[in-house]
């Protein structure tokens, strides 16, 4: 029973910066795709960023540059850099990994920027 833990989410000033991290509770192998997704309020879940297995990256328009991918292929950890944040980047974030037999996904995390 593998499932997907998420850490890093909470409140923080616009401008700000997070380190969000989602660690496997067991080894998984052959983790073709690494991914974030995020859910606003009222609004429906949108990719974030992916990483894949031969290196690529990739970001929605929103987030490119002030966000950063990244992964730890011998901990089964997928990281999110997320800095000078915005109001409008609230929202529960979820990690995503895809493999050759099925997608694991996390229970997601609140992330709340305000003033």
């Amino acid at each position: 029973q593998v499932q997907l833990v998420e850490s890093g989410g909470g409140l923080v000033q616009p401008g700000g910066s997070l380190r969000l991290s989602c660690a496997a509770s067991g080894r998984i192998f052959s983790i073709n795709v690494m991914g974030w997704y995020r859910q606003a309020p009222g609004k429906l879940r949108e990719l974030v960023a992916t990483a894949h297995s031969a290196g690529s990256t990739s970001y929605a328009s929103s987030v490119k540059g002030r966000f950063t991918i990244s992964r730890d292929n011998a901990k089964n950890t997928v990281y999110l850099q997320m800095n000078n944040l915005r109001p409008e980047d609230t929202a529960v974030y979820y990690c995503n990994y895809i493999t050759s037999s099925r997608d694991y996904w996390g229970q997601g995390t609140q992330v709340t920027v305000s003033s």
